[in-house]
């Protein structure tokens, strides 16, 4: 009897027979039931999608066509300019402080920009910088965002800055940080505060529950609960302190793997993700939920070198990060194979080995998933959109369109 994955390898081989691997696809019914459960879980809030997951102009628009989606958190300034240049949005959040003198310009240039992209800070260093490229008075008023540090610090004092748990981002940590913060940015002209943002990737980006490591998982799971706990209270004082300075138009939080718990904190109006439309392999990690897998990539077996073995050309696509197994990409399709521990992903070549291998000849396709999510789309110039088993178009990734902004 054929399983849930024999299909999906069946539709996915006959919709891309007339292909040549390496080819990269995404499969729209898949990715727009990730996209609708993606809202049911956001319980009303509008999620701003994350571009850097996606890194493809039809996709992002095709989300944000949906109800419950609304604006782009851009990863550089160059790139939210690009999106909004090119009708993608209209409001566009940069995810991360810009050092970037040319796009800045263009951006202080240009009021029809500036009204549409609020820059991500979260040091007056950032501000003397953009200050330094266009003065204040002749420009426009640039819209910021500030961001507070959502990483736990369990213990107190001098300590407590080093011992953390979650992502080195920002150094606005504490309520009081982020009001003298606010009160810096609302005192100096051509600057207008109109947003707080926070992400707790230790809790959207980290999956709670290992596959094989269940000590492991139990421990990530406290860790997490009492991190929430703690942003909770710290994010409301942050924010009510920031309000007094500035009037705020959203306050955005959350990532793929924290939507619901989240959108529950009643500071936070409106939520990111992104990942979860793609469904990567670092999200099976999750127990509340697990996007249906959606994007996939093809690469063919060229050789047969011995029993239970087949060898794929090409394939070396690892995910940024600790450089560990969980970056590796993962053969997929047809089930029961895996990578090798002396060889993994490689430049050139791939060995898979397995109960599937022996079954595979020359000329077979074995499918991929990706650990991340967009970083697929930086290995290939075109994204094959598949529904049952046709291709029903081709659309460009920001390669394709010979655009790189990382």
């Amino acid at each position: 009897m054929a399983t849930e994955r024999d299909t999906l390898r069946q539709r996915l081989d006959r919709a891309t027979a007339h292909l040549e691997p390496p080819l990269a696809v995404v499969d729209l019914t898949a990715f727009d039931a990730n996209a609708s459960a993606l809202t049911g879980r956001a319980g009303g809030k509008p999620i701003r999608i994350a571009s850097k997951s996606l890194r493809c102009r039809p996709l992002l628009d095709r989300a944000l066509r949906r109800p419950g989606w609304q604006g782009v958190m851009a990863y550089t300034l160059g790139e939210a300019i690009w999106l909004v240049h090119s009708g993608v949005t209209g409001d566009a959040l940069v995810g991360y402080p810009t050092a970037d003198r040319a796009a800045l310009a263009q951006l202080a240039a240009d009021p029809d920009l500036a009204a549409a992209i609020c820059l991500m800070v979260d040091s007056t260093d950032q501000l003397d910088l953009i200050d330094a490229v266009a003065a204040p008075g002749q420009r426009a008023d640039l819209r910021i965002c500030l961001e507070l540090d959502a990483s736990w610090r369990p213990l107190p004092g001098r300590l407590g800055a080093r011992v953390h748990v979650g992502t080195r981002r920002s150094p606005v940590h504490s309520a009081a940080d982020a009001g003298a913060l606010a009160a810096a940015i609302a005192g100096r002209p051509g600057f207008r505060l109109v947003g707080v943002m926070s992400y707790e990737g230790h809790i959207a980006g980290l999956g709670d529950a290992p596959p094989g490591q269940a000590m492991r998982g139990a421990t990530i799971r406290l860790l997490q609960r009492r991190s929430y706990r703690e942003l909770l209270h710290r994010r409301a004082a942050a924010v009510t302190a920031v309000r007094e300075h500035a009037e705020l138009e959203f306050v955005n939080g959350g990532g793929t793997g924290s939507i619901a718990l989240t959108t529950a904190d009643p500071a936070v109006t409106e939520l990111t993700a992104g990942s979860g439309l793609y469904g990567p392999t670092l999200f099976d990690a999750y127990r509340a939920w697990r996007p249906t897998p959606a994007a996939f990539f093809a690469l063919s077996v060229v050789r047969r070198p011995g029993r239970d073995v087949a060898t794929l050309l090409g394939g070396g696509w690892i995910a940024s990060g600790i450089a560990d197994r969980n970056r590796l990409p993962v053969p997929w399709l047809p089930a029961g194979l895996r990578l090798t521990g002396t060889e993994g992903a490689g430049e050139v070549q791939t060995p898979v080995t397995g109960t599937s291998a022996d079954a595979l000849r020359v000329g077979d396709r074995v499918w991929f998933r990706h650990a991340k999510a967009g970083e697929l789309a930086e290995r290939v110039a075109e994204l094959h959109l598949v529904e049952g088993d046709r291709v029903v178009g081709s659309v460009p990734t920001y390669r394709g369109e010979r655009r790189t902004f990382l």
